[in-house]
C-alpha cells in the first residue's frame, strides 16, 4: 500500500485563508503563507492553496502571493482557482507551485485538460470535482465554488478526468464540507474503484478516525481538511500518530 497523505488546504479570499460550512458562512482564519508554513514544519505532507472566488470573479490567482509561499514552504504545494488557459498555469509554476487545479475552466472546457496534461506532465495536474449528492450514488458537479450545478455526473466526469491525463483527481462533497461527520467514503471507495489515479478526499474531517475511514473504507490516497487544522483542534503530529498506531502507512 502507497503512505497516505495528509494535507492542509487553505481557502483564500482576498488574500486571507478563509472557511466556510458547505461552501457558505465564510469567515478569515488568518494569512495563508504563515499558516502554510506552520503546517508544513509540523509535518503535513502537501498542501492546497485555492482562490475560492477566482472563477466567479473572473480574474486569475495572485502570482505574487504563490511567489511569497514558495519561499517560506518546503513540502509541495498545488494552486488552483481561475486557471482557464495554459499561460495562467504557466504563471503560476513559474512562481513556484508545484501542480495546479483546475475545476470550473476543466467543466466549461475538457480540452483544458489534455492540454495542461500534454504541455506540462500529467503530474503536475490536478482536477478538482466539487459535487452535490442527488440520490444513491448520482452526484451533480458543480461550478464557480459550489454555486451554479451542471449536466455533469461525478463519476463519469472523473472518468474523462483522468482519460484526458489529470494526474489526481480532489473529490469535495459539498453536503460533507465543514460538518465534521466524517467523509463521503462510500462515494470515494468507488471513485477508487473505478480510477487508476490518486484520489484526494475533502469534505467532512472533524476527528482523527474520520482519517482513518478515509484511508480504509474510503481507499482514498489522501486527506485534506482545512478548519481542523486552522482552528488546531487535530494537530498534524498527533494525527499522524494516531494514524500510524492504526496500523495506515502514512508519510
Amino acid at each position: 500500500m502507497l503512505a497516505k497523505r495528509i494535507i492542509p488546504c487553505l481557502d483564500i479570499r482576498n488574500g486571507q485563508t478563509v472557511k466556510g460550512v458547505k461552501f457558505l458562512d465564510i469567515k478569515e482564519v488568518g494569512d495563508p503563507v504563515e499558516l502554510g508554513a506552520l503546517y508544513a514544519q509540523q509535518g503535513a505532507d502537501e498542501l492546497v492553496f485555492l482562490d475560492i472566488t477566482a472563477s466567479h470573479e473572473k480574474r486569475k490567482t495572485f502570482v505574487e502571493l504563490v511567489k511569497r509561499i514558495a519561499q517560506h514552504i518546503n513540502i509541495p504545494f498545488t494552486v488552483g482557482g481561475g486557471i482557464s488557459e495554459l499561460s495562467d498555469a504557466d504563471a503560476l509554476l513559474s512562481a513556484g507551485a508545484d501542480k495546479i487545479s483546475i475545476n470550473s475552466s476543466a467543466v466549461r472546457n475538457p480540452q483544458l485538460i489534455s492540454d495542461m496534461a500534454q504541455h506540462f506532465g500529467s503530474q503536475f495536474v490536478v482536477v478538482a470535482i466539487d459535487a452535490k449528492q442527488l440520490q444513491g450514488d448520482e452526484w451533480t458537479v458543480t461550478v464557480n465554488g459550489g454555486r451554479i450545478p451542471t449536466e455533469k455526473r461525478l463519476f463519469s466526469w472523473a472518468r474523462e478526468a483522468e482519460e484526458r491525463g489529470a494526474g489526481e483527481i480532489l473529490f469535495t462533497s459539498m453536503d460533507h464540507d465543514g460538518v465534521k461527520q466524517g467523509f463521503a467514503n462510500e462515494a470515494l471507495a468507488k471513485l477508487s474503484d473505478e480510477r487508476g489515479i490518486p484520489i484526494i478526499a475533502s469534505g467532512g474531517a472533524g476527528a482523527k478516525e474520520h482519517f482513518k475511514d478515509v484511508f480504509t473504507k474510503g481507499k482514498a490516497d489522501a486527506g485534506l481538511a482545512a478548519s481542523i487544522f486552522h482552528f488546531n483542534e487535530i494537530p498534524i503530529p498527533e494525527l499522524k500518530n494516531f494514524l500510524k498506531n492504526e496500523g495506515i502507512s502514512i508519510r
